[in-house]
């Protein structure tokens, strides 16, 4: 299980933002007013996100009750049943926004990945991520991947190398670039190198990296280099990556497929939240308004 305390601080901005200096359409709301809300799904899809939400209603109330019906992976429909809330109807109120938002955009990430990897799974790729995300949420994004079946790629600048045409243009030589970052980093650290063309496939095999990024490739070039590597360094292609292609692309037989739209512009699934009438507070309110 992952650290949630990382997520902590995204929660607070997001509310925050959403909130402000006071929610003013509950101020008609008495405070002790208690509710059950219900969160259904409105269309097919992974769901994603769960922790996060209870976190978020959590937050505006520690006493707020979350019960979750089903789990993150699981496949949802309309009319699926999600979570059910209660407590503090203001409280609830306040969260709901925040919340939909966070499980609308995770769980559109869990479900395009779910169909990338079953359009390929019979083929031994894998379908992974890239650093293409929202500022703030690559975390949470590179989790909703992993829960739709995807795999995640670095997670940024720090935990790989992975040299692209720039870094190459401004060393001159691909070999030279290679053997001048490995001089940089420790022995542990894996080393990628992007490549447009044949030749540079067969520079960065000689120069002893660990990955090579197949970048935008025909379906024959792919299939040439693949033949020339040999198994002897994984293989990644990337570029020109849809739904449409993704299959053609896994038959060249590379190691690897990363997806920028994975995150970069996934469509949301829809959620909506439901608060029952039975308010148990409100006919408190009622009587005494009756003795008067």
């Amino acid at each position: 299980m992952f650290a949630t305390f990382q997520y902590e601080e995204l929660i607070e901005r997001a509310l925050k933002e959403d909130i402000g200096t006071g929610d003013l359409s509950t101020l008609i709301i008495p405070k002790d007013y208690q509710s059950e809300a219900r969160i259904y799904a409105k269309a097919h899809g992974i769901i994603c996100g769960l922790f996060i939400a209870e976190m978020t209603f959590k937050k505006i109330d520690p006493y707020i009750d979350v019960q979750m019906q089903v789990e993150d992976g699981d496949s949802i429909g309309p009319g699926t049943l999600i979570m059910k809330i209660n407590g503090s109807l203001a409280g609830i109120l306040q969260a709901e926004r925040t919340v939909l938002n966070f499980i609308q955009h995770l769980s559109g990430i869990s479900s395009i990945t779910k169909r990338f990897v079953e359009l390929v799974s019979d083929l031994g790729v894998k379908v992974t991520d890239t650093r293409k995300t929202m500022p703030g949420m690559r975390n949470l994004q590179k989790y909703a991947v992993r829960v739709g079946g995807g795999t995640n790629h670095r997670f940024g600048l720090y935990d790989a190398v992975m040299l692209k045409d720039n870094h190459l243009d401004a060393i001159g030589n691909l070999a030279e670039a290679v053997q001048k970052i490995k001089t940089k980093v420790g022995h542990m650290v894996k080393i990628e190198v992007e490549c447009e063309t044949l030749e540079q496939v067969r520079e960065a095999v000689l120069s002893g990296v660990d990955v090579i990024m197949l970048d935008n490739m025909s379906l024959q070039d792919m299939k040439t280099a693949v033949q020339y590597i040999n198994h002897r360094v994984v293989v990644e292609a990337s570029g020109g990556v849809r739904e449409d292609t993704v299959r053609q692309i896994a038959e060249t037989g590379v190691d690897i497929i990363s997806v920028g739209r994975l995150t970069h512009s996934v469509e949301a699934i829809d959620f909506s939240m439901v608060v029952d009438d039975f308010k148990p507070s409100i006919q408190k309110h009622l009587h005494s308004a009756e003795k008067i």
